[in-house]
């Protein structure tokens, strides 16, 4: 076994989730929201972060600065377009980092070159080689990416890559831009790659996958047999159009089958679970319950088989274990006589970092729930925690509210609102409890947004469950997630619309101009 370690290679797990990841409609995140879950990165053990895209905008040039100065334990990398400009703003955004990477890019597929840059090969290598030799006056850190590497004609890809490494380029970057690619092509390209670039042993190769084929995951690991030794991912596989390749996926699959591979990451997987809860709370996005790893099925068995099997043996049906990924399968079993230094352990344990209000707050919260509920488990913690750590200041507050609904009655809403001090009650009708009481809120936020999604998720089982709402608003070109939980799933869904509306009136005041590529 000790002979089998020493041969382990180590593959880089580079994670774009906060700018690929973010760049997908709808997982727009704010300044305080990319810095969170930077720091849950760190934690993790990725190797290198891909902030953002600081020329995409000022607010993602200020979301990669402030990563930049806080995280000290990874690569802080921004991307650039192969300008002078994109590269200069880059580098002023991660300056401050311990570890800065700047990462450029241009496209060498002939469709590309055509129709998105009118240029000719000639011309994009000069512009790939000017770029690196840029970058590398700032930092010895550069990467080059070669957009839409899989339909590029081969020996121009090597060509452009052999010049880039000439001219300061330590980590070069396949990726399939469009999910184009099957595993035996991409495998082959890296291959190629690896025995027609003569100095490629002087960079590491990355490769970067989207999923629109479904094949993103799979295509990485063939680069991976071929000798890449960088996967560029995303937590939930989130990224544009049908996402990226998926991290939690991408590890674990080294580390379970680590005989096979012979090679592993650094990640501390045991973080996955609650770094892929803390996506999911953020943007809004729900995990699908068949997702591998991290989906709330990935380790439920209901075959009596499968179950008997599980009670002699857990490997039987069970090729990891839930611990390795950090979700723990035991109820929380603490109540209303539980002190908070009780919950502090708990949320701890589930891999949460609260601050002094934070934690006084949710423990508030906690006892509340546990009047009510008979049973309290770790996804009710995690719930309460989400809500209180991405609360911003409250423009309106939720005073009272009354519902009537039912098979005879008009369904109606009395609601009593604090609004910048003032105290304002009206009553609203509409075709559901939901609805009216939406309505009604509406009417006294004097609120202009338009609702894009209304999502309901039950936290736990038993009719005694929380029900866990999402709302997603937009106004003026700016869309926020607001989440509310509560037993009541009424008031879950009222807190989550209160919730949207004060995330609303908090960052449409700073709108940040998103710029696609």
């Amino acid at each position: 076994m000790s002979g089998k370690k020493a041969n382990i290679d180590f593959v880089k797990i580079f994670d774009t989730t906060l700018r690929d990841g973010e760049q997908s409609p709808g997982n727009t995140m704010n300044i305080q929201e990319k810095l969170r879950v930077a720091r849950q990165l760190e934690g993790l053990g990725v190797d290198i972060i891909e902030a953002g895209f600081p020329a995409a905008s000022p607010g993602d040039l200020a979301a990669v600065r402030e990563i930049a100065r806080t995280v000290k334990k990874c690569e802080i990398a921004g991307l650039a377009r192969a300008m002078d400009k994109d590269i200069d703003v880059a580098w002023s955004a991660i300056k401050h980092a311990k570890y800065p990477r700047i990462h450029t890019f241009i496209s060498t597929s002939d469709i590309h070159l055509k129709y998105q840059l009118g240029k000719s090969r000639t011309e994009v290598l000069d512009m790939a080689v000017k770029a690196v030799r840029r970058a590398k006056k700032y930092t010895p850190n550069v990467e080059f990416s070669a957009m839409d590497a899989t339909r590029s004609d081969r020996d121009y890809l090597c060509s452009v890559l052999e010049a880039a490494i000439a001219a300061g380029a330590i980590t070069v970057n396949i990726p399939d831009t469009v999910g184009y690619a099957v595993p035996e092509e991409f495998g082959a390209l890296i291959r190629y790659v690896r025995e027609h670039v003569p100095n490629i042993s002087k960079a590491t190769i990355s490769v970067h996958c989207h999923n629109d084929l479904g094949l993103a995951v799979a295509n990485s690991l063939a680069a991976v047999v071929n000798g890449a030794r960088q996967v560029e991912c995303t937590i939930n596989g989130i990224g544009e159009r049908a996402g990226n390749a998926s991290m939690e996926e991408m590890v674990m699959i080294l580390r379970t089958r680590r005989d096979r591979m012979g090679v592993d990451t650094k990640i501390v997987t045991e973080k996955i679970y609650a770094t892929s809860r803390l996506i999911t709370s953020i943007t809004g996005v729900p995990v699908q319950p068949n997702k591998a790893i991290v989906g709330a099925n990935a380790f439920a068995h209901e075959s009596g088989i499968h179950q008997d099997g599980l009670l002699k043996e857990k490997r039987t049906y069970e090729i990891m274990t839930p611990e390795s990924i950090g979700l723990s399968k035991s109820s929380l079993v603490i109540g209303k006589h539980s002190g908070s230094h009780a919950f502090l352990a708990r949320a701890t344990e589930l891999g949460y970092k609260l601050t002094k209000d934070e934690l006084k707050e949710a423990f508030e919260r906690f006892k509340e729930l546990a009047d009510k509920k008979k049973e309290i488990y770790d996804e009710d913690i995690e719930a309460i925690i989400t809500e209180v750590s991405f609360r911003v200041p409250d423009k309106y507050k939720l005073l009272n509210m009354n519902m009537m609904s039912g098979t005879v009655a008009i369904p109606s809403a009395t609601v009593e609102m604090e609004v910048e001090g003032s105290i304002i009650k009206d009553v609203g009708f509409g075709d559901g409890p939901v609805d009216a009481a939406f309505k009604v809120i509406a009417k006294v936020t004097k609120t202009k947004s338009k609702l894009l999604k209304y999502a309901v998720n039950s936290i736990t089982g038993g009719t005694d469950a929380q029900g866990e709402v999402t709302v997603r608003l937009e106004e003026d070109g700016c869309v926020v997630v607001g989440q509310g939980s509560h037993t009541d799933i009424i008031m879950a869904s009222v807190l989550a619309y209160v919730n949207a509306l004060n995330r609303l009136e908090h960052f449409k005041k700073r709108p940040v101009k998103k710029i696609y590529h």
